[in-house]
């Protein structure tokens, strides 16, 4: 694809022709060329609109209602990062993975009262630190759960407790409650009481106050947006007995107190989170004497279906022991209804319209966030698949192509010396057109080489610079601005010769490309050649990444679609099409920004071969800066997507159309737009692996990927015959260039979905071109 202008907005009129291939308009306006030129005649510069009695032709068909859209936002761009940021922030945090919750960290117990670390299972400290702890009545269980709720093992749980008609206090984790709405709502239903076990279950004490706090209120919002209750019950993570409070643990005590929790431990712990046999948990959570007891089970974090099996074994005998099951609270309130006093309630009391619509925005938050990286694992998924797919495809069909090519009695046929035209269109391209003139008429091909520059209504000189070149085998054509595929209609046009070469005028060529890229039409199936276009200004960072796509993502595929007979484009830098084979499809049109897309597809569809030619060099000017190579890309993605949407009924045709329109479709759907798409999902995993994951498992994923890619490079810069030199910026371009392209192509696809039309961005240019080993060129 080039960088050729665009038509001005206002459509053509009389007063500014352009030219389509109708035969008898092409007839009419060779039979005006100014003197019928020889090949050698000097330089030739004429007009279209006085060439005496040459009709008027119209230029390509025109799309209608054609709009501009804003430039790229880069405030939008930074917008979609800090959104996904933010939600993969939220997956992490509602992520935490946590160990189990019997985790006892000695140290001095100098600061927590003697009526705490000697007292019972459940703590309030009240207003000026006034602080009371209270045990259960004798013969009294209340059977604690922790860390679910969980979809398999709490259901299992409450089967049991259902059974005995046992009710239970449910310590629950936020993040579990968000993603289980309908067990915690069951657990309210059926009577059970719930607690707070903070929402990602972190070492509380490592946190700050305000953090600590926080993780309280969003498990209180998460259990009020789904059952519309506020429980007061508070359960630290890793807490154990109430003789295991340390200094440490103090602050946390006093904060809960403040902020109206009753915090509870436990007297006895069935240990179910070490699994050990039943009969040992039994054990475990059996109280000695006729003490009241609150004691600890889980009903997440693993597999619970011994907790479940020792549940069904332990209310039994408990029972025939003349104990009673009952909740925290509903026991504490008996403790304080025995002793005739009044204390804490606990329990449940109403949620707030409040508190339900943020418990609302948290719960639509991480399911936002849970929704989306279950995307990303899909798109993750995705591509991998692509990814090694397309590499076994490049690896078996590039090679097979590169080994063909290289056996000593392959070749297309006879040696074609038939002559060739060159059609040149440019607009403004004073920097470097008198270079890639230069490099054309002086090719080598025996049969003789016409140029015919079209210039495209520029306005710097662009034709008096090839004019005063004096080359004996150069025309220009002057021409209002109309577009590129106007003008390079008219070059094929006023072109004496059958085989045509469309070039850039920003494009040096080889002394040896002409020759080599006519070649193919030894086979009279051949209609289109691609040549292999070169990165000519490789200096700069960006320049390089551009050298690497080009030699893998361009060349390398172009092995690989030649073999499957699909190919989908035919660059703008350096290709040959039989007149036939463009006069069949109509010539070139504007109702795509990929007229080279448009083209080749249209060529393919109409059962020509379309092959690719390593040996015919064009080297080109990239752009230098991530803005004009975001203009360029943005105009290329767009212009594909609007020629694969202008094909789109060749996928349900017979015949040839059918056969390739499925192909090539298939291919630019699965490797030219859904792969770079998906593709920096791998490394949008990787910083969420490094960060938040384990970190070994994470770079040993992403590396293999990048050695994948590079054994892919290595292979296509053997067989493209380049340096390996330049590969030590492919893991760079991994994490910056490929990210530029995915928004490119995220922004293009965004304008075909809303049916915008994008105007055509001319690129600047330097002509400072390297070529193989002359120096520099322009």
């Amino acid at each position: 694809m080039s960088d050729q202008a665009p038509a001005r907005p206002n459509p053509p009129t009389s007063e500014q022709p352009t030219v389509t291939l109708d035969a008898r308009r092409v007839r009419a306006a060779r039979r005006h060329r100014a003197g019928r030129q020889p090949d050698d005649a000097p330089t030739v510069v004429l007009d279209v609109r006085q060439i005496p009695g040459a009709p008027q032709i119209p230029g390509p068909r025109r799309s209608r209602g054609r709009r501009l859209l804003p430039r790229p936002s880069w405030a939008l761009v930074a917008m979609v990062v800090v959104v996904l940021g933010g939600l993969l922030v939220v997956e992490a945090y509602t992520n935490a993975a946590f160990v189990p919750d019997n985790r006892v960290t000695p140290g001095s117990q100098r600061e927590v009262p003697s009526s705490v670390v000697g007292g019972g299972p459940i703590v309030n400290v009240g207003a000026e630190g006034r602080t009371q702890s209270h045990r259960l009545p004798p013969r009294t269980v209340a059977l604690t759960f922790d860390d679910g709720p969980d979809p398999r093992w709490t259901p299992e749980v409450l089967r049991v407790l259902d059974k005995y008609q046992v009710k239970g206090t449910f310590f629950v984790v936020g993040s579990q409650v968000v993603r289980n709405p309908e067990v915690t709502r069951r657990l309210v239903a059926e009577g059970h009481e719930l607690g707070v076990h903070t929402f990602t279950h972190p070492d509380l004490a490592a946190l700050p106050e305000w953090r600590r706090e926080l993780e309280y209120a969003q498990t209180q919002l998460a259990i009020a947006s789904t059952t519309g209750v506020r429980p007061s019950l508070l359960r630290f993570p890793y807490s154990s007995r109430a003789d295991a409070y340390t200094d440490r643990d103090w602050p946390m005590l006093r904060q809960a107190g403040e902020l109206g929790y009753l915090t509870v431990v436990n007297d006895v712990d069935s240990r179910d989170w070490e699994l050990p046999p039943v009969e040992e948990m039994i054990a475990n959570a059996t109280p000695d004497g006729t003490a009241g007891i609150v004691a600890l089970w889980h009903d997440s974090g693993g597999d619970r279906s011994s907790t479940v099996a020792a549940l069904d074994r332990y209310i039994p005998p408990m029972l025939e022991r003349g104990y009673r099951f009952t909740t925290v609270s509903e026991g504490l309130n008996q403790t304080f209804a025995a002793a005739g006093v009044s204390g804490p309630v606990g329990g449940h009391t109403a949620a707030s319209l409040d508190e339900r619509l943020r418990g609302h925005v948290l719960v639509g938050a991480v399911r936002v966030a849970d929704g989306m990286f279950g995307v990303l694992g899909v798109f993750f998924v995705l591509v991998g698949v692509l990814t090694v797919g397309r590499s076994l495809l490049l690896f078996v069909l590039a090679t097979r192509h590169a080994r063909r090519r290289r056996r000593r009695d392959w070749s297309w046929g006879p040696p074609v010396t038939e002559p060739v035209s060159v059609i040149v269109p440019a607009y403004n391209e004073r920097e470097g057109i008198a270079a890639a003139v230069r490099s054309l008429a002086c090719g080598d091909h025996p049969g003789g080489i016409e140029v015919v520059v079209v210039d495209d209504g520029s306005t710097d000189g662009t034709a008096d610079i090839v004019a005063a070149l004096g080359l004996p085998n150069v025309r220009v054509v002057r021409k209002p601005n109309g577009g590129k595929p106007s003008a390079l209609n008219t070059g094929v046009a006023l072109a004496r010769h059958d085989l045509i070469v469309m070039v850039d005028g920003d494009t040096i060529f080889e002394p040896e490309s002409v020759r080599r890229l006519v070649q193919p039409f030894a086979d009279p199936r051949v209609g289109v050649v691609a040549g292999n276009v070169k990165v000519g200004n490789r200096r700069g960072l960006i320049a390089k990444w551009q050298h690497i796509e080009y030699v893998i993502g361009f060349n390398l595929d172009r092995r690989l679609y030649e073999t499957l007979r699909c190919m989908p484009t035919v660059p703008g830098a350096i290709g040959a099409f039989r007149r036939q084979a463009l006069e069949q499809v109509g010539g070139m049109t504007d109702d795509t920004l990929a007229e080279d897309t448009d083209v080749t597809i249209a060529v393919g569809r109409a059962g020509w071969h379309i092959v690719y030619e390593e040996s015919a060099r064009a080297w080109t000017e990239a752009p230098t800066t991530i803005g004009q190579l975001w203009k360029q890309r943005y105009r290329w993605s767009y212009g594909t997507m609007q020629a694969m949407w202008k094909h789109r009924r060749s996928v349900i045709e017979s015949g040839p159309s059918g056969r390739f329109g499925r192909r090539c479709l298939s291919f630019l759907t699965l490797f030219g737009v859904l792969l770079p798409l998906a593709a920096p999902v791998i490394d949008l995993l990787a910083i969420y692996g490094l960060i938040f994951l384990d970190r070994s498992d994470t770079v040993v994923a992403w590396l293999v990927m990048l050695a994948l890619q590079f054994v892919t490079a290595v292979l296509a810069f053997r067989l493209d015959r380049e340096k390996l030199g330049v590969l030590w910026v492919l893991p760079l371009q991994q994490f910056v260039y490929r990210q530029v392209m995915y928004l490119v192509l995220l922004q293009a696809v965004g304008t075909a979905l809303t049916g915008g039309r994008l105007g055509w961005q001319k690129l600047r240019r330097t002509g400072n071109l390297q070529v193989a080993g002359r120096g520099a060129t322009g």
